[in-house]
């Protein structure tokens, strides 16, 4: 252990000295202890996701259709990117004929998107720069200078060419005015081989600390350093009768699996917590550091070598329990249903009576599936919901809803078949104040939707917003959002009365239908009346989704896989509500603000004629003039009232034709 400490200070001592000796700007060292020669580009570039300044993911393996792929290296006030733009955008230009793809990615650690952003229109280029934050995706690339540019071949993924964009862009003197990158495009694009593999560069060196201190990564302890950290992040999941596919209960298993992982946290799957770690902060929050990716992937980039000392996964294991919070206080049985082994299921409603005599107040649910492969989501209302990933419900002290005696539990259930015929059988279990002891503050729910999206054909990065307005002031703890298939990328924001623009609260830069949750701000946020909650969901009807079940067709609102969702569930508060003190007509105003919220595409307050889309189109176009009182061709929240009644009046009726079918 002795050996190992000293052997990282002394490497982490020399990458500290090669900075100070040099220059330092942006993650950029250039001086005179800084080795001249570039590093290597590996032959061919492994797979990887990294979100870019706008918080949009991009995984590399997602371009394979494109010719060529080209990566710039980026720091932000280059004088070297300065002098490449003009190239750059000619290239971005000529790639809208060839279909190559560019995009540049940033070492820098703790470069902020602000900076990125007004970097890359001060350089007249519109670009993702994908934030390589751990440096783990330069490192592996062989990234070592700015602007040095990598070509990479989406059938085969080796990396054809790395160097200068060009000749007069190499960082040298002379009259080299070879076009690297474009013929190396040229080359991909009518199938012939590149010529020039490799031209070296003479830009400034962008320091890798890391990467210098590779010889020391086998010396990571397994015992000290890595087993903690699955321990702390993993091993919930990834135990015996856990929702892991395998368990993380000895060494042998994390190395059996060693390459699995390292694929799974590099592309960012592992852990499932798709929050953007950019934007807020959240309770439950499975982001691996960065410090901890980078000793998880160099570990086992070193071979996962095991080393001296216990085995501390092996001497903890133990299975999950079969309930995460304890024996609940009360269970709901949902009816069994048959899951047959293939074809299509309609979504389930099931209603189920409490029989507990006596109201009481829910502090928290736990959702068990006899069966995870057949049950792709739950929700109920108000008694917690179910997602892969998503299983338990808890609500912040002193918060809670009350369960009334008698009240029927109203479930949507979505049964997927997996391939062999199943009986599956969810519980809820149920977590209750003490009695007589019952909380002060009264939890609510709301939902903003937008029945009326319709996705067009071929269309890799469509746009619909829906939105909520609350009346009177609230605190907002949760937000859970929901989309099918085509589902790409989530953002929340809130528009306060006044406000210039979005205050972003929650970013989802890669949506994955399979593993779903809801995320819970450590600091609950305080919503002023008037701000409109607003959702932006994004999503990918193209054939390059390899999710997509049909890209040919037009995609609007519907229950099923295929069809699509903009769904968006808040856990929150009114401020002056109590338990004693219940403000019910908050709450009604609240809901009726999000028909308005379904159909206001600018989101500037009231709907036109071409605003209004889908299933609402009928109901509101052949009303509109007895909608429209003020006649000035526009309706507004005010004017909206025959509307929420058609539509409440339809939901009513909906819940009681399904109540008495049970």
């Amino acid at each position: 252990m002795k050996a190992r400490t000293l052997g990282l200070a002394l490497a982490s001592a020399a990458a500290v000295a090669m900075i100070a000796t040099g220059v330092v700007a942006n993650g950029q060292v250039a001086g005179a202890n800084v080795a001249a020669t570039q590093v290597k580009a590996p032959e061919r570039a492994d797979n990887f996701r990294l979100v870019d300044q706008n918080s949009r993911a991009h995984l590399l393996a997602y371009y394979k259709y494109a010719p060529a792929i080209v990566i710039v290296s980026h720091v932000t006030a280059s004088a070297q990117m300065n002098d490449a733009a003009l190239a750059l955008r000619n290239l971005q230009a000529s790639f809208k004929t060839s279909g190559a793809e560019l995009l540049f990615i940033n070492s820098t650690p703790g470069v902020k998107r602000e900076d990125i952003s007004a970097d890359m229109k001060a350089l007249g280029l519109d670009a993702p720069v994908m934030m390589d934050d751990t440096q783990l995706v330069g490192e592996s690339l062989g990234i070592s200078r700015v602007a040095q540019a990598l070509v990479i071949d989406p059938k085969t993924w080796k990396i054809v060419y790395s160097g200068p964009i060009a000749g007069h862009l190499s960082g040298k003197t002379g009259g080299n005015t070879t076009a690297y990158v474009a013929d190396a495009v040229a080359a991909l694009v009518k199938g012939e081989p590149v010529k020039i593999a490799t031209a070296e560069l003479a830009t400034p060196v962008i320091a890798f600390p890391n990467r210098e201190a590779k010889a020391t990564h086998a010396r990571i302890s397994y015992e000290t350093d890595v087993s903690p950290i699955l321990a702390k992040n993993c091993v919930a999941c990834h135990s015996e009768g856990g929702i892991g596919p395998f368990a993380m209960d000895s060494y042998e298993k994390v190395k059996q699996w060693s390459g699995m992982i390292r694929e799974s946290i590099r592309t960012d799957r592992m852990p499932p917590f798709h929050a953007d770690p950019h934007v807020g902060s959240f309770t439950g929050d499975m982001n691996l550091t960065a410090k901890d990716t980078q000793t998880l992937i160099h570990w086992i980039e070193a071979g996962a070598p095991r080393g001296a000392g216990s085995d501390p996964l092996k001497i903890n294991a133990k299975p999950a329990p079969e309930w995460e919070l304890g024996t609940p206080d009360y269970i709901i049985e949902l009816p069994a249903y048959a899951v047959p082994a293939s074809g299509v299921v309609d979504y389930q409603n099931p209603v189920v009576l409490n029989q507990l005599p006596e109201g009481r107040w829910l502090r928290a649910s736990t959702v068990k599936p006899s069966d995870r492969q057949a049950v792709h989501h739950l929700l109920s209302n108000g008694v917690g919901g179910y997602a892969v990933g998503a299983e338990t419900s808890k609500y912040p002290d002193g918060t809670g809803t009350w369960v009334a005696p008698g009240q029927k539990f109203q479930f949507q259930m979505h049964y997927t078949p997996y391939g062999k015929e199943t009986v599956e059988k969810t519980r809820v279990g149920l977590y209750f104040y003490p009695e007589g002891s019952p909380p002060e503050i009264m939890r609510r729910s709301a939902v903003v939707l937008n029945a009326g999206i319709e996705i067009p054909p071929n269309t890799p990065r469509h746009e619909e917003v829906a939105y909520i307005t609350f009346p009177e002031k609230a605190t907002l703890y949760s937000v859970f959002p929901h989309a099918h298939y085509r589902g790409e990328s989530m953002a929340i924001s809130l528009l306060k009365p006044g406000a210039a623009s979005e205050e972003l609260i929650l970013s989802i830069p890669k949506y994955d239908f399979n593993w779903q949750r809801g995320y819970d701000f450590k600091q609950p946020i305080s919503i002023a009346p008037g701000t409109k909650l607003i959702t932006r969901y994004v999503y990918d009807n193209s054939k390059h989704n390899p999710a997509n079940p049909d890209p040919t067709i037009k995609v609007t609102w519907g229950e099923q896989s295929w069809e699509e969702m903009q769904y968006t569930a808040l856990g929150f508060r009114w401020d002056d509500e109590t338990v004693a003190n219940r403000k019910n007509d908050y709450q009604t105003r609240l809901e009726e603000s999000r028909t308005i919220g379904m159909m206001d595409t600018n989101v500037d307050g009231k709907v036109a004629k071409e605003e209004v889309r889908g299933r609402m189109s009928q109901m509101l176009l052949s009303n509109w003039d007895r909608v429209d009182l003020d006649k000035d061709g526009f309706i507004s929240a005010s004017e909206m009232g025959p509307i929420n009644q058609q539509m409440n009046g339809r939901i009513r009726a909906a819940q009681e034709q399904q109540s008495v079918g049970q």
